[in-house]
Parts: C-alpha cells; sequence; structure tokens
C-alpha cells in the first residue's frame, strides 16, 4: 500500500467521524450558551465545565482504546451479551475513574476560587452537581463506546480511528446535557431540604 492509498483510506475512515464531532461540538457548545440562569445560579460552574468535559474524553477515550486492543488481541469477542468479565471491569474502571476525576475537579474549583477570593458555590454542591453529571454521562458514554467500537469492528472499521473523534462528541453532548440535569437536580434538591 502506497503513502497516498494509506492517507486515502486513513480519511475516508476519519472523516465521518470527524463531521460527527463538529456537528456535536456545536450541538453541545448551544445547550451550553443556553445554561445562562444555572451559570448564575452556581458560581464556580464555568470553571468546572472545562474540566469536566474534558474528563469523559480522557477516561472514555480510554476505554474505547482498550476495548479496541482487546478486541484485536482476540481477548474479547465483539458482542455486548454474553457477559465478558473484561468488558465488565474496564466499564467499570472506567465508570469510577470518570466519577473520581469529577469529585477531583470539583474540590479543585472550590479551592482555587475560594483561594483567588471569587464567588464560588459551596463544596458539597460542586461535587454533588460534577458526581451526578458523571455518573449519567458516565454510563451512557460507556454504552456508546462499547456499542461504537463493537460495531465498527464488525463492519471492518478500525475502532482506534471511530473511538477519538466519537468520545470528544458524545462526551462534549451528554457532558453538557447531563451537567444541565445534574444542576437543576442538586438545586432542586437543595430547594427541598
Amino acid at each position: 500500500m502506497t503513502v497516498r492509498e494509506a492517507a486515502r483510506e486513513a480519511y475516508r475512515e476519519a472523516l465521518p467521524a470527524l463531521a460527527a464531532s463538529l456537528v456535536g461540538g456545536l450541538i453541545a457548545g448551544v445547550v451550553l450558551s443556553g445554561m445562562r440562569a444555572e451559570l448564575r445560579d452556581v458560581s464556580g460552574l464555568l470553571v468546572l465545565v472545562p474540566a469536566l468535559l474534558a474528563t469523559r474524553g480522557n477516561v472514555y477515550g480510554s476505554l474505547g482504546a482498550r476495548i479496541s486492543t482487546a478486541l484485536h488481541q482476540g481477548l474479547v469477542e465483539p458482542r455486548v451479551r454474553g457477559g465478558d468479565e473484561r468488558l465488565r471491569s474496564a466499564v467499570a474502571a472506567a465508570l469510577a475513574n470518570g466519577l473520581l476525576a469529577s469529585a477531583f475537579a470539583a474540590v479543585a474549583v472550590f479551592a482555587i476560587l475560594t483561594a483567588l477570593g471569587r464567588p464560588v458555590a459551596s463544596l458539597p454542591t460542586l461535587v454533588a452537581i460534577a458526581l451526578v453529571a458523571g455518573l449519567l454521562s458516565g454510563v451512557a458514554l460507556s454504552a456508546v463506546v462499547v456499542t461504537a467500537v463493537f460495531a465498527g469492528y464488525r463492519r471492518g472499521r478500525d475502532p482506534d480511528t471511530l473511538v477519538g473523534p466519537l468520545v470528544t462528541t458524545t462526551g462534549d453532548v451528554f457532558g453538557v446535557f447531563f451537567l444541565l440535569a445534574a444542576v437543576r437536580l442538586v438545586l432542586r434538591l437543595a430547594e427541598v431540604v
């Protein structure tokens, strides 16, 4: 295979995923721009958003790469049914890492903004929002990553080519949607208590 053919093949596989990533990023931006009230109600939330979105990409991109490698090595079959222990362990580890990173990001935002003398919501509020958003987006991203990697592999696509743009897109879209849901849920619960 020549360099030109290899480049053409890489673009053929990657362009649809990159186009979807672009559209998904725009959707996430539109949702974020509609969160003005929530951003005003929870001081420091805007500082937390990039950390939470980056966490989704890093944690679930790693999950996709891990599953892709296991498929290439024949350690995992490309099907969800059957309960493969390696797959369950990888998903559970990704969820745990995502929740831990979300909580850490919330604590770091609180500490930094407090040290700078900036207004910031209470630590329990930020942590609760980060954990709820992390759990909801983690479950959704795990399902999307596993499904997409397996479907791509079965169709003869390289899952490694799909994972990066797919996780970026779904992580941003689900991350912002579930962040909005988490803020609304936590603020409603705070009103009740």
